[in-house]
């Protein structure tokens, strides 16, 4: 494709020549133009180490950096979308479990009965690296999980079950299905995942004053940069927060 567009021998290829190929299509991801620069500097390393070119072109050009994106989160109208479209108090348990303790789909896949904290509606959780961090839930998450808990007829351990004998500990595919199945009864099956619930968590905690830090702790970033991505804030906010703290 590089010969195709630039039509030069390579010995006489610059470095504008191959910056020119790589802008020639503005509508082109970052990722690809990483990929395609990441082709040429390998050729072209190799022709001069080869000796069939006395300069490498591409020495000077730098591969782009990532494109920046929000991650995805529900607002809070659709959030309550999601609550209505709950057709049973399993589903309830779940949704609100997910969305209030902000954990990962494997972080709640390996909870028991067990590790419930009912007098601080808390739960440890192993989360990457093997570390453990507490989580807690809300009011309305210990209801809902209550409910569900108390309406089982197993024996099985596990916080999360099979709907059918024999009961087992509920499979992560088998959580993401139930939600999956409340996403599409809300008109949302293309913008809900448990991984999304996370992100809103984050997001309206955040949005709504809770501390960076905090967060941070709270879903387990190792890296407080992680946690900035969901550090974006509406201009309303941005607005009151200057009014609130700027000192006169």
């Amino acid at each position: 494709m590089f010969a195709d567009i630039v039509k030069k021998k390579a010995e006489d290829i610059a470095t504008a020549d191959v910056r020119m190929y790589l802008s020639q299509d503005g509508k082109l991801k970052m990722s690809t133009i990483r990929k395609k620069l990441s082709v040429l500097k390998s050729f072209f390393s190799w022709l001069a180490s080869e000796e069939y070119i006395k300069r490498d072109p591409t020495t000077k050009l730098k591969a782009p950096k990532d494109e920046y994106r929000l991650p995805k989160s529900l607002s809070i109208e659709e959030l309550e979308m999601l609550r209505e479209s709950c057709n049973t108090v399993r589903q309830r348990a779940f949704l609100e479990i997910l969305y209030a303790t902000g954990c990962r789909l494997s972080e709640v896949h390996g909870l028991d009965k067990a590790d419930i904290n009912l007098q601080n509606m808390s739960t440890l959780v192993i989360g990457k690296g093997d570390k453990q961090r507490e989580v807690y839930f809300s009011i309305r998450a210990m209801y809902h999980l209550g409910k569900y808990i108390k309406g089982r007829n197993d024996n099985c351990e596990a916080l999360m079950v099979t709907e059918r004998k024999p009961y087992r500990r509920l499979s992560k595919r088998g959580i993401q299905r139930e939600i999956d199945i409340i996403a599409r009864k809300a008109g949302l099956q293309d913008k809900v995942s448990p991984h999304v619930l996370r992100h809103t968590f984050a997001t309206l905690t955040l949005t709504n004053g809770a501390e960076l830090v905090a967060i941070q702790e709270h879903l387990g970033h190792s890296s407080p940069d992680m946690t900035l991505r969901y550090a974006k804030i509406t201009h309303e906010r941005k607005r009151e927060q200057h009014k609130k703290y700027l000192i006169q």
